[in-house]
């Protein structure tokens, strides 16, 4: 027999409470509905009476009410959510007590709680997470699409590695295997030619799990990912049967890797957060920005610097993350690429995915640390036919393709630079703190390590 279904309802005074009476009393008559308590949110247009009691009296149940009539009590709302141990949020609310920032401010508030949050067209769930491993683990997700998490997971991984944790890493990508792929980047040598093999074979060989194993030079599994809900709910995933693989595997510690803005459904003791300094702030401050920011330990802010971001914005991101989550460490960082091959004297055609904006301050940095000759770049690995354009643009000047490990790196810019006779080499992008050292970062990412040993011990 399915369970009773704990509810608890969201009312206005902009309606007449008779009325709102007569709703709550249709969902608590529903099978399995139980009805725990109502919650005041505002408005007094339509009420005869004022007093708290005589409100809760006319509705027939527990009415709960904030400090101020004309303002949503979104503590509260928590608190009660926690209180009555709700299964279900459901706003019998209307404008203009809610609009659309407010009602994504309590969408944040409920799936936060895992909980249910639905009205009379709406319906948000929180992403579904299964408990498989068996092992101390890390989730590291974004606020959004190219914003660096793949760099991140990489720079963490070898941290990790580095300080003798022995992790492992799960990563789920739009172009994985169809069956989760175990790559053996702690003792296999992943060369262009070796991943032009692979891209013949009908492999995405420059999805998240290669450039991981590529980049930290430790075992990761492969999977895939189809859709990406506003919460972070994927439609298909195989990545479950990626973390059973991880529970087998020789490795002590996993880190599980997110797609694009989309959460991995598998439970870890802890999480590493990205946000885009280059997001529209919008995408950080509302919608599920907040519900992101708040599963966070540690929040990586990247691409803090002109023209993606003014300091005055990465001062707002960290003021907003501080504020949606005090707890949370949190660093501001930029990328800057680092070739895996000596590249002193060589003429470079460069490969990327960061925009056109910062090719000066990229090649600069390149020319300066690694002692080549940039010759030309290309910001379309993401767009094939805009990327062999510029291939075939420069390809008679260069030495060298320097490629990031995505999109076309393989199956166009790898090619198309192999079959000219050219050498290629990967590059990895690197996080730089720009408030402090280095360290800072590493030395955060491992308390989160330790952290997540903790809470997995306490269980």
């Amino acid at each position: 027999m399915e369970g009773i279904r704990r509810i608890l309802c969201l009312v206005d005074g902009e309606h007449y409470l008779p009325v709102t009476k007569s709703a709550l009393d249709t969902l608590d008559n529903i099978e399995h509905n139980e009805i725990v308590a109502a919650i005041f949110i505002g408005g007094t247009e339509k009420l005869r009476v004022i007093s708290e009691a005589e409100i809760a009296e006319k509705l027939g149940k527990n009415v709960h009410f904030g400090p101020d009539h004309h303002k949503i009590p979104y503590d509260l709302i928590e608190e009660k959510i926690i209180e009555y141990n709700a299964d279900m949020l459901m706003d019998l609310s209307d404008e203009p007590i809610v609009d659309y920032s407010k009602r994504f401010n309590i969408a944040n508030i409920a799936l936060s709680c895992g909980i249910l949050y639905e009205g009379p067209d709406f319906k948000f769930s929180p992403p579904i997470i299964h408990d498989i491993l068996e092992k101390p683990s890390l989730k590291i997700l974004g606020t959004g699409k190219r914003i660096g998490k793949t760099a991140v997971s990489a720079y963490a991984a070898r941290i990790i590695d580095k300080n003798n944790y022995n992790p492992c890493v799960i990563a789920m990508g739009r172009g994985g295997p169809e069956e989760p792929e175990i790559v053996r980047g702690d003792e296999m040598e992943i060369t262009p030619q070796f991943l032009m093999e692979q891209s013949d074979k009908g492999i995405h060989a420059a999805s998240d799990h290669w450039e991981d194993a590529l980049m930290s030079r430790i075992l990761t599994i492969g999977c895939r990912r189809c859709g990406g809900g506003m919460a972070g709910e994927v439609f298909i995933t195989n990545m479950t049967k990626g973390a059973e693989l991880a529970n087998e595997v020789d490795a002590d510690f996993v880190i599980v890797e997110g797609s694009g803005a989309a959460i991995p459904p598998v439970k870890t003791d802890k999480h590493i957060v990205l946000v885009g300094a280059n997001q529209p702030l919008i995408n950080i401050e509302r919608f599920f920005g907040p519900f992101r920011i708040g599963l966070a330990d540690l929040v990586v802010i990247t691409m803090c610097e002109m023209p993606m971001a003014t300091p005055e914005k990465v001062e707002d991101i960290e003021k907003f993350i501080k504020k949606i989550n005090p707890e949370a460490t949190v660093i501001s960082t930029v990328f800057r690429p680092k070739p895996l091959e000596d590249l002193e004297g060589k003429n470079i055609l460069f490969a990327t995915t960061a925009p056109e904006s910062v090719k000066d301050l990229l090649i600069e940095y390149l020319e300066v640390n690694f002692s080549c000759k940039v010759v030309g770049t290309t910001p379309y690995l993401s767009n094939r036919p805009l990327l062999q354009k510029d291939i075939e643009k420069h390809i008679d000047e260069v030495d060298v393709m320097l490629t990031e490990l995505k999109a076309a790196a393989v199956d166009v810019a790898t090619k198309d630079a192999l079959e000219a006779g050219l050498e290629v080499v990967y590059c990895d992008n690197i996080p730089i703190v720009i408030h402090g050292t280095d360290e800072l970062l590493s030395q955060a990412i491992l308390n989160v390590v330790d952290d997540a040993i903790g809470s997995f011990n306490d269980k």
